[in-house]
């Protein structure tokens, strides 16, 4: 499948019009749930796919963001051969009481897998305490990018930010296929 049909599949499966809060406390008409297109195994295969072109050549390990960057790294360290670590948003308080699970992150190039970014808040967070933990760090990837914001956000903290899809191009997706 090509780019713009996974974008139409993307958005005829996880938006949800309506009134939602996100993340970032913002107010929204509509949303991604993508958990939808996380949980369906060809979507998600498809969606690895198309993002294994975004991942920096150096990139030695992929940290999933809990809980949605996770599927998708997942999927990515399956089609590529990447290990994947997963990032909490905080430390368990049991066990281990890892804030990563997988292998050890010091020293490596770490690309940050998220799902859907609108400021980045989550991932200015996560990428701190991966820092903390002496990754190396440079590339975000997601999925869905909701606006500039969070972009903005990234790059003033030095990190980068690669998606597959901007709310825009799922919304001209589902609006070509819906003029055919």
């Amino acid at each position: 499948m090509n780019h713009r049909q996974l974008a139409g599949i993307i958005y005829r499966t996880a938006h949800i019009a309506g009134t939602f809060q996100l993340r970032s406390g913002q107010i929204s008409d509509q949303y991604f749930d993508k958990y939808l297109f996380e949980s369906d195994p060809n979507l998600l295969t498809a969606i690895a796919e198309q993002l294994k072109p975004l991942l920096p050549p150096d990139t030695e390990l992929l940290a999933g963001l809990e809980l949605g960057g996770i599927p998708v790294a997942t999927a990515l360290s399956i089609s590529t051969g990447i290990p994947a670590v997963y990032v909490r948003k905080k430390p368990k308080d049991y066990g281990t009481a890892k804030l990563t699970e997988g292998p050890d992150i010091r020293g490596k190039n770490i690309c940050i897998i998220e799902d859907v970014a609108t400021t980045g808040g989550q991932i200015l967070l996560s990428a701190a305490d991966l820092l903390k933990s002496g990754a190396r760090l440079g590339a975000v990837l997601c999925v869905i990018e909701r606006g500039v914001q969070g972009r903005i956000n990234l790059e003033r903290e030095g990190l980068s930010l690669k998606s597959l899809f901007t709310v825009e191009q799922l919304i001209s997706a589902a609006q070509q296929e819906d003029q055919r």
